[in-house]
């Protein structure tokens, strides 16, 4: 007759008929989840969008309120770029999209196209 009792961790004791000694079957360890390296989304400035346009931007596709506009749109304006987020490989190249493909600006005639976004590394 075979007794399986089993332990905290999950094993399973098993004894045999006629022994007194348990034996326990070794676990696997459970190998962790890849990490997926971290990358910046970036916004690059131009003269053919306004503030406005940065902060409505910012609003719609990441939820941000007006301040954190405003403030990306300071940056950008002053350092030629700024990173807007700090995601996952597969989120940062949905969010270059979405920035590349939001649209001109209404308030500007100059405008003819979306504000341009890449991506790189966190490191």
């Amino acid at each position: 007759m075979v007794h399986s009792i089993p332990s905290p961790a999950g094993d399973a004791l098993a004894t045999t008929a006629g022994s007194a000694h348990p034996q326990v079957r070794p676990t696997q360890p459970k190998p962790l989840p890849e990490v997926e390296p971290p990358y910046h989304v970036i916004l690059h400035d131009d003269d053919t969008h306004t503030y406005e346009y940065v902060i409505e931007m910012m609003g719609q596709l990441f939820g941000y309120d007006k301040r954190r506009g405003l403030l990306i749109a300071l940056e950008v304006d002053s350092r030629g770029r700024v990173i807007v987020a700090t995601c996952h490989k597969e989120l940062a190249e949905l969010r270059v999209e979405q920035i590349q493909s939001y649209g001109a600006d209404p308030r500007m005639k100059e405008s003819n196209g979306s504000m341009r976004a890449t991506m790189e590394p966190a490191e």
